[in-house]
């Protein structure tokens, strides 16, 4: 993920949320890239946002909610996770052609809101989603 793409998906982002958000986009090992809490965003939404980053990049789930449908059925699965994962939509993983290149979450709306806001922002730079 580069720097300048990073910006401009939390731009995008800020654009377009009906309402504050945070937003965190990340590498490919999920390590901060570029951030922002907007005005009125509650204080936790920050840290939701950069877990559901750090749990896309480090499970190599196309999103946390894909990651979420995956493993419904086995919690033995999911308590072996590493306790930073999250399994709340938001995350999305970015690719440029078939390399990952980072993740980018939001938090603050409904999870599909998020997961759209995330998805949207990573299409607006020319980067994919799966």
């Amino acid at each position: 993920m580069r720097h300048e793409q990073a910006l401009r998906i939390v731009q995008h982002v800020a654009a377009n949320a009906p309402g504050p958000v945070s937003v965190f986009v990340g590498d490919a090992h999920g390590e901060l890239v570029a951030a922002i809490r907007m005005d009125g965003a509650p204080l936790d939404t920050r840290f939701n946002a950069e877990r559901k980053a750090f749990t896309v990049a480090r499970s190599g789930a196309a999103s946390t909610q894909a990651l979420a449908e995956a493993t419904a059925d086995d919690r033995l699965e999911r308590a072996n996770f590493d306790p930073r994962y999250t399994f709340w939509p938001g995350g999305v993983a970015a690719y440029d052609g078939e390399s990952r290149v980072g993740a980018v979450a939001v938090s603050g709306l409904a999870g599909e809101v998020d997961d759209a806001l995330a998805r949207a922002a990573i299409e607006s730079v020319g980067l994919s989603v799966r």
